[in-house]
């Protein structure tokens, strides 16, 4: 399983079968269904080769039907890992972005201190976001210190756009992140959204389309001053705020497409860190879209 975020590469649960999760040919799990498929659509059966799971125990192939049948242990991935892990991660972000708001203040006199600790909170996190990307396995204390550094930077962040710009723009945002969350939740579940190989290239694209002009923009706005191009500005920086929130949720249908076949494909319990990793960066995501939106739109009241 592959950590899931708007910038890294997705290539889901299996890491050497690349879209194995996304095998148009196979019925994959959706809408809280069974898990009806082939060894070849199943990251975690015991056929395929190359199968980093290949030989998990607790992932055993139901010989007529194809699907799944991994007996109830403590080995294998389950919801409530998923859960626990999301809400630990989340919850260490959410109490250092508290401290930063409360330790770090935001005024004429201190703003330059607490943003260069923000950048430099920011900047390692990123960093600490690449390594986890990239590495085979979960790392539990990387993934939190990544969740703290962020914190603090979301913290810095929000506050500078709550007390300087936009007056309650923090809880609006969040309150945004969560509709959202439920919104893609239930329509996911509610088979609205079918997460398969199209889909997955469909955001890919536009995600690496965004990402690319948005860096664009910032090096016109390093070099050029202002806000570059004007893509996080007036008119345009609307337009693109809801394309990126929407690109997010993209993003969240991915994410739970990738936990729910891990769940029914027996992927072992620690690959649970990576999903609360990859779910965690999602809805930073969706949280700095909203934020910069609702700046934005406040702004130019």
């Amino acid at each position: 399983m592959r950590s899931s975020n708007p910038v890294f590469s997705r290539r889901g649960f299996s890491r050497d079968n690349g879209y194995a999760q996304f095998n148009a040919n196979a019925q994959q799990p959706q809408a809280g269904g069974p898990a009806v498929g082939t060894a070849q659509g199943n990251p975690y059966g015991q056929a395929p080769a190359g199968n980093p799971y290949a030989q998990n125990p607790y992932a055993q192939q139901d010989v007529q039907y194809g699907a799944p049948q991994a007996p109830a242990t403590t080995g294998r991935m389950t919801i409530d890992d998923v859960i626990m892990r999301t809400a630990t991660t989340l919850g260490l972000l959410i109490v250092t972005a508290a401290l930063a708001w409360a330790l770090l203040p935001v005024d004429d006199a201190n703003i330059g201190k607490s943003m260069g600790i923000a950048v430099g909170a920011g900047l390692v996190a990123m960093v600490l976001g690449f390594v986890q990307a990239f590495k085979r396995k979960a790392s539990p204390p990387l993934i939190l210190a990544y969740a703290a550094l962020e914190g603090v930077f979301l913290g810095v962040l929000s506050s500078v756009v709550d007390n300087r710009i936009a007056d309650g723009a923090a809880m609006q945002a969040v309150l945004g992140t969560m509709a959202v969350f439920a919104g893609v939740l239930i329509a996911y579940k509610a088979g609205w959204i079918r997460v398969n190989r199209r889909f997955y290239g469909f955001v890919m694209a536009a995600a690496l389309g965004f990402v690319l002009l948005m860096g664009i923009n910032l090096l016109f706005a390093v070099f050029g001053g202002g806000d570059g191009l004007g893509f996080r500005s007036g008119g345009l920086g609307i337009v693109f705020g809801i394309l990126g929130i929407l690109l997010g949720a993209c993003f969240l249908a991915l994410d739970f497409k990738q936990v729910e076949d891990g769940i029914a494909y027996g992927a072992p319990k620690e690959e649970a860190w990576l999903a609360a990793f990859g779910l965690t960066m999602t809805l930073v995501w969706i949280y700095m879209e909203f934020l910069r939106l609702i700046a934005i739109l406040q702004g130019n009241d």
